[in-house]
Formats: C-alpha cells, sequence, structure tokens
C-alpha cells in the first residue's frame, strides 16, 4: 500500500510541477452556492492568444488527464484546465449531478476568470460535459474536439450488445471503480494493449457553430468506434472524424504525441 501511494504522490507531483513550469496556476474558484471548484488557469494570461478549455474523463482528474501534452499546448493557447465536481479538488453541496451542471460549474469558473471566447477538448465523460457547454453557451464555443465520447450512445446499444456491458449501471461501476478489481477491468476496457492486469496497483451537437474534429481510438471497448461514426454522420460536414489506428479508449495515453498533433492540426494551424 505504501509502495501504492509513493507512486501516486510522485507521478502527481511531477504533474503539478509540470503544469506550474508551464505557467499554470492552481485556483479555487467558490461559486457560492455550495459548489467549490479547482482549475489550472494561466498565470499571466496572453491577450494575443486564444483560450482552450481542457475537460478531463471518468477516472482521471485534471493532471494525470492533461500531463503528457500540456506543454505543448500552452505554447499556443491560454489554458484552462479544470477538475470537474467530485474530482481531484472539486466538490459541491448541491443535489445535480447531470453533465448539464457540470457545464454550467465550468463556465461559471470561465466567467471568474474573464474568459469570453474558447475552444474546448472533451476526453470520454469529458465529451459529454464539453457537449453540453457548446449547446448551452454557443455564443462562446468556437471549436470543438470529441474524443471517444459516446454521445450518441442509445439504451438499445446496451441491449444489442454493441457495448461490453449490460447497462448504465454496469458502466458506471466500472468507470467509477470502488474496488481494486474494477480498476483492472477498467484498464482492460479503457487500453487497446493494456498493460498485463497483474501488473497494476490496487491501491444538440448539429448546433456548434464551428467546426468539430471527433478523435477515437481504433480499438476502442468502452464507447465501440461505431459510435464515432454515428457522431459524424450526425454532424455531417460540421465534422471530422479521426481514428487512431492501434489504440483504445485510452489512446491519450497510448499515443500522446499523435494526439497533440491533431490537436494542434485542427485548433491551430486550420
Amino acid at each position: 500500500m505504501t509502495r501504492c501511494f509513493s507512486f501516486i504522490e510522485t507521478k502527481t507531483w511531477c504533474h503539478r510541477y509540470s503544469f506550474s513550469k508551464c505557467g499554470l496556476q492552481s485556483t479555487i474558484t467558490d461559486l457560492k452556492d455550495g459548489t467549490i471548484v479547482h482549475c489550472w488557469v494561466p498565470k499571466k494570461p496572453n491577450e494575443s492568444k486564444p483560450n482552450l478549455l481542457l475537460i478531463h474523463g471518468i477516472g482521471a482528474n485534471a493532471l494525470w488527464q492533461w500531463g503528457d501534452v500540456i506543454r505543448g499546448l500552452v505554447a499556443h493557447f491560454n489554458v484552462y484546465v479544470p477538475d470537474l465536481i467530485f474530482f481531484g479538488n472539486s466538490f459541491t453541496t448541491r443535489p445535480e449531478r447531470t453533465e448539464w451542471f457540470q457545464a454550467e460549474c465550468v463556465i461559471r469558473v470561465m466567467e471568474a476568470n474573464s474568459v469570453g471566447k474558447l475552444s474546448l477538448v472533451g476526453i470520454s465523460y469529458g465529451g459529454f460535459v464539453g457537449y453540453s457547454v457548446a449547446a448551452l453557451y454557443p455564443e462562446m464555443v468556437e471549436k470543438v474536439v470529441i474524443c471517444c465520447s459516446g454521445v450518441c450512445v442509445e439504451e438499445k446499444d446496451f441491449r444489442d450488445g454493441l457495448l461490453r456491458v449490460s447497462d448504465l449501471e454496469e458502466a458506471t461501476k466500472i468507470l467509477v471503480p470502488q474496488k481494486p478489481e474494477k480498476l483492472k477491468e477498467l484498464v482492460a476496457y479503457s487500453f487497446f494493449r493494456p498493460p498485463p492486469l497483474r501488473l497494476m496497483l490496487t491501491c444538440l451537437l448539429n448546433d456548434f457553430i464551428e467546426r468539430t474534429m471527433i478523435l477515437w481510438g481504433e480499438h476502442d471497448q468502452v464507447f465501440p468506434l461505431e459510435l464515432g461514426h454515428r457522431l459524424k454522420q450526425h454532424l455531417g460536414d460540421n465534422a471530422t472524424l479521426v481514428i487512431i489506428k492501434n489504440a483504445g479508449h485510452a489512446f491519450t495515453a497510448e499515443e500522446p504525441k499523435e494526439f497533440y498533433n491533431h490537436l494542434k492540426s485542427f485548433l491551430v494551424d486550420s
């Protein structure tokens, strides 16, 4: 157990150091309604740079989700990286739990930091929140990147066996693991080539006003690639689907350089 905590603390320290070296600072925003949101924000925002909101997925927090690509992104953007409610240091006493509530909280933090226009990247559950941000605040959002997010999943997909879980409740138990065996199961689903489980530590989309890029792992076992094609069909010419070859749901960790290159190509170079 001590070794487990040592690894986690060391990795977290490394990410915190990297974020700080990239010109970001840890902040707490009190929304005055029982909600506290932790967010990494620029120490000195550059008015000549566009703003970029990075939204992590379930099973991660801001530091762990974005640590591998943050350095490249801050060169081009004022980057804002919140912890979603009940992740990292964000929490609420309010009863709401939906992605719409998460989106509202994130935008209130952006407003508190005087952010007007922004582009966003959402990974997995963060893609659901990112979609909600774009739907609720279209006047703020310029470009959207949705990564392996089953925003087009339907009830029948569970019944028809498209997903490897039988219903939403089972999916939630895996995606928010409370027990070591569920953590192992999450890793097996997330990575196309997962590390051996014995080595695991046990301790309104078509209304987007700008173009959308959809990133998907070729062998995603959480939200199968079919859902990426479905989302592309739904968005039509507004969207580009990019498939990360030989990668699974956690392609951002499996192929961080390729992930960053696609983000830069879409958000900066186009």
